[in-house]
């Protein structure tokens, strides 16, 4: 899998600031650092690319073996020992390193509150708010110290949701009290801890907007998150090709009104003409209306401060990769956590208001 012509120009161009890979864009280590330096070394000076991956361990990690196959991060919690989750980190960022991919998102800060969530589960690193402040700011702090910047998520809290928002809206109904004191909660260690992304959940909250989901609301973007929380990194969608608002509101739409609401970075998935058409609904309300351009500026100056963290290490030579990929020391670690039943796992930190 090599990167196609007319996104490494469109990358030159300025018009693809930042690449995600998923499973079909994976063949092998090489193949994969050959892709990435492609990708990185078709950025403008001065303007370097995001490559970036979701590989929380578990159920969601796109590179496998022979990279280490890391155990769901609920059981590595479960150990109960901050760290040995923080080496966890260390070790998943040491073989994206290798690789040249500089932005992971993860960790996860869901609080695993309900058995029925068929998404979260045993994503989440606990099912309370200690837990997860605890663990996934550990995770965090071993992504880091491997040079790999991490992204908290789904804002502001996915973990009691019965639904799927890659297919349908979900909706936490419970109150604000329990939202700030459960689903807040691991957000607000985030912040203070000095995280520097954050993604949004497409998912809705009455009791904060009764219209809108997170990713689209001011109120829980802006207001709450900005505002309250005094969160000043960058803040990114989550994909939004997924159901949740994909069936509900136009890709030129969405981008539009989700930069409204505060969100800096989105994720468009194929196909190529549906990020096209991001891109073009942003210039041309950006051209026409200036509040839009006022946040186009906003966001991309939040986004020059984000890449200037980045790594500037390109990909790992191939002779480099098998020393550097599924060592015995992260395979052994990866081994020593005894799996949790996220189905039983789940209990009621405190009661909703």
């Amino acid at each position: 899998m090599q990167a196609p012509a007319e996104l490494l120009g469109r990358i030159t161009r300025s018009e693809v600031g930042g690449v995600m890979l998923f499973r079909p864009n994976i063949v092998e280590p090489a193949q994969v650092a050959e892709l990435v330096r492609d990708l990185r070394s078709a950025s403008p000076a001065g303007f370097p690319l995001a490559v970036s991956v979701d590989q929380e361990g578990g159920l969601v990690q796109r590179l496998r073996q022979p990279l280490t196959v890391w155990p769901d991060m609920l059981s590595v919690a479960a150990a109960g020992d901050p760290v040995r989750t923080e080496a966890v980190g260390r070790g998943l960022g040491d073989e994206l390193a290798a690789l040249g991919i500089g932005w992971n998102f993860a960790p996860v800060l869901d609080v695993h509150t309900n058995p029925a969530n068929p998404v979260i589960g045993n994503r989440a690193f606990g099912v309370t708010p200690v837990a997860v402040e605890t663990h996934a700011l550990a995770f965090w702090r071993g992504l880091r110290a491997a040079g790999v910047l991490g992204c908290g998520k789904h804002f502001p809290g996915h973990g009691d949701t019965q639904t799927d928002s890659h297919l349908d809206l979900p909706m936490v109904v419970h109150g604000q009290a329990r939202l700030r004191a459960v689903e807040l909660a691991p957000f607000a260690a985030a912040v203070a801890a000095g995280l520097s992304a954050i993604m949004t959940a497409h998912v809705l909250y009455p009791a904060w907007d009764a219209l809108l989901p997170a990713t689209l609301s001011p109120r829980i973007a802006r207001d709450i998150l900005r505002g309250d929380l005094g969160f000043a990194g960058l803040l990114v969608s989550d994909d939004l090709g997924m159901r949740a608002v994909a069936d509900r509101w136009p890709i030129e739409e969405l981008v539009v009104q989700s930069l409204l609401a505060g969100v800096d970075h989105f994720l468009v998935r194929e196909p190529r003409e549906r990020q096209e058409a991001a891109f073009a609904a942003l210039v041309r309300a950006a051209e026409t209306r200036p509040e839009v351009r006022a946040r186009v500026h906003e966001s991309a100056a939040r986004t020059a401060r984000f890449k200037a963290l980045l790594s500037p290490r390109m990909p790992a030579e191939r002779a480099e990769l098998q020393a550097r990929l599924g060592t015995p020391e992260n395979r052994a670690l990866a081994a020593s956590f005894p799996r949790v039943d996220a189905t039983a796992a789940t209990n009621s930190p405190v009661a909703d208001s």
